[in-house]
């Protein structure tokens, strides 16, 4: 075993809401910024917002908000996961997914789950390049 420890960073932003438990908003780590998955919520108010649609697409300004405060973009994203609480909702979200992935696409998976944190309805997580600097 490598007795060398891989530096990683830990990625702070205030303007995407708080971890609600133990774990980092994100970590950059060899090359990577791997993203918790961000809820619907809106970090002014802490409150989750109302509708599919409407989740997903803050869910989205939160991952952005956290990439760019590990200094990269949603177009270095290379892999999201999609976690919806009623797979019916798929093509809304998809739409409001495609408002954000424009091209170049992220591989993506996305499944149904039983419970989503405080009731949410979409939960989305990512993995993107680091930029180099």
């Amino acid at each position: 075993m490598n007795s060398r420890q891989t530096p990683k960073q830990v990625v702070v932003t205030d303007r995407a809401p708080k971890a609600i438990g133990p774990y980092s908003a994100a970590i950059a780590c060899q090359g990577f910024v791997f993203v918790s998955g961000q809820l619907g919520i809106d970090p002014e108010s802490g409150n989750l917002l109302e509708g599919v649609e409407a989740q997903a697409r803050q869910a989205l300004r939160n991952l952005r908000a956290v990439l760019e405060a590990a200094h990269t973009d949603l177009s270095a994203v290379v892999k999201t996961t999609v976690f919806l609480k009623d797979m019916t909702d798929f093509a809304a979200v998809n739409a409001v997914y495609a408002e954000f992935f424009t091209q170049d696409y992220p591989a993506r998976s996305a499944v149904q789950v039983a419970a989503l944190p405080k009731g949410g309805l979409v939960e989305i997580d990512a993995i993107a390049a680091a930029s180099v600097e």
